[in-house]
C-alpha cells in the first residue's frame, strides 16, 4: 500500500510570476526606487525572482566562456584610478606595442581548444589611431572564420571608426561606464561620463552588439551601484553583455588598497542586473579569482551567465582552467553556444 502526501504550499507564496517581476517584459524605465527595492528584497526571494527572469530566456546551466587577451598593454594616457595600464601611475607595469595578428590568432585558437566560444581583445588606448585599424580589423577576420564571437574594447570610438568595425563584421564592442555617474568623476577624470555613453550610442547605432557593465568595489556607495545599473537599463537598448567586475586591487594605482565588497551585495548585484536587463547576458568579470566556489554558485543562481577563461585578464589574475572544469563539473555547468544571447542583433 502506498502512501502519498501533500505538502501544502503556504499561502503567503506566490507561485509563478510575482508581483514585482514579469520575466516576459523588458522594460527601458526603471527608477532609482523600484531598483532600490529589489535590492532591498530578502535574499532568498531576490534570487528567485531573478531565476524566474532567468530561466524564461536562457537554459538555466549553460554559461558562456570568454578569453580575454591584452592586444596592446600600458601606457594609456587616461588616469582610471584601478587601471594598471595608466600611464600616470607607477604600477611597474611595462607599456607594449599592439601585438602582431599571428601571435592574436594563436592565442585565439589556444582560446577556443580551451572551450572559449567568444575571443575579447583589448588595447590600453584612449581611443585607436586610425593607422591601427587595419591591424586591428585582420585580428576580427581572423577570429571570426573560427566560429567564435569577437569582441573589442579600444576607448571611444570616433563614427568612422565604428564604421569600419561594423562593417569588418565585429559582433560585441566593450566600454564600460565603470560605475554611477555621480561617482565616476572620483574614478576618472581624463574622460567624462558622456564620453562613454557617446560612444555606447555609436556603437548602438551602427549595429554592433553592446558590452558595457561596471566595477563594484571602487568605495561607491550602495546607491552609487543601483545607479549604474539604471544607466545601463535604461539606454535605449539593453547592452546585450553586461559584465560586472569586483574590483582587482592593483599595487600603485589610487584604488589599490580599496576595501572588499561583501560578497551577498555582489550577488545582489548580479540578480537584480538580471531582472533589470533579462535578455542579456550577465558575467562574473574581473575577480573571480577572489572568490569562493560557493560565491560563484550563488552569482549563477541569480542569473550570471558568462566568465572570462584563462589565468589573465589583461593585467590581472584569473582562476586557472583546471580549477574552472571542477567547479563547472560539480554545479553542472555546461558551455553556451556562441550566438545564444536572444537579443542579439
Amino acid at each position: 500500500m502506498t502512501i502519498q502526501t501533500r505538502i501544502e504550499e503556504p499561502k503567503s507564496a506566490q507561485p509563478g510570476i510575482t508581483r514585482r517581476t514579469n520575466p516576459d517584459e523588458t522594460r527601458h524605465d526603471w527608477t532609482r526606487a523600484e531598483l532600490q527595492a529589489l535590492f532591498d528584497l530578502p535574499f532568498n526571494d531576490l534570487l528567485f525572482e531573478a531565476q524566474l527572469v532567468h530561466r524564461r530566456w536562457f537554459k538555466a546551466n549553460e554559461v558562456q566562456m570568454s578569453t580575454l587577451l591584452s592586444i596592446k598593454t600600458g601606457g594609456c594616457p587616461e588616469d582610471c584610478g584601478y587601471c594598471a595600464q595608466s600611464a600616470k601611475f607607477e604600477t611597474g607595469l611595462k607599456a607594449s606595442k599592439l601585438m602582431e595578428v599571428e601571435k592574436v590568432l594563436a592565442e585565439a585558437r589556444k582560446a577556443k581548444e580551451a572551450g572559449a566560444t567568444r575571443y575579447c581583445m583589448g588595447a590600453a588606448w584612449r581611443e585607436p589611431k586610425d593607422r591601427d585599424m587595419d591591424m586591428v580589423c585582420a585580428m576580427i577576420e581572423g577570429v571570426k572564420e573560427m566560429g567564435m564571437e569577437t569582441c573589442m574594447t579600444l576607448g571611444m570610438l570616433s563614427g568612422q571608426q565604428v564604421h569600419r568595425l561594423a562593417q569588418t563584421g565585429l559582433d560585441y564592442y566593450n566600454h564600460n561606464v565603470d560605475t554611477s555617474e555621480e561617482y565616476y568623476p572620483n574614478v576618472i577624470s581624463t574622460r567624462t561620463y558622456q564620453d562613454r555613453l557617446d560612444t555606447l550610442e555609436r556603437v548602438r547605432n551602427a549595429g554592433i552588439n553592446v558590452c558595457s557593465g561596471g566595477i563594484v568595489g571602487m568605495g561607491e556607495s550602495a546607491d552609487d551601484r543601483i545607479g549604474m545599473l539604471m544607466t545601463l537599463a535604461t539606454l535605449p537598448e539593453h547592452p546585450q553583455s553586461v559584465p560586472i567586475n569586483m574590483l582587482m586591487p592593483m599595487e600603485g594605482t589610487p584604488l589599490g588598497r580599496s576595501e572588499k565588497v561583501d560578497p551577498l551585495d555582489f550577488v545582489r548585484m548580479i540578480a537584480v542586473a538580471r531582472i533589470a536587463m533579462p535578455k542579456s547576458v550577465v558575467r562574473i568579470a574581473a575577480g573571480r579569482e577572489l572568490m569562493s566556489e560557493e560565491q560563484q554558485a550563488l552569482c549563477f543562481m541569480a542569473g550570471a551567465n558568462s566568465v572570462f577563461v584563462g589565468d589573465k585578464l589583461l593585467t590581472a589574475k584569473n582562476p586557472e582552467e583546471d580549477k574552472d572544469r571542477k567547479l563547472f563539473e560539480k554545479l553542472g555547468i555546461e558551455p553556451m553556444p556562441a550566438h545564444s544571447c536572444p537579443s542579439e542583433k
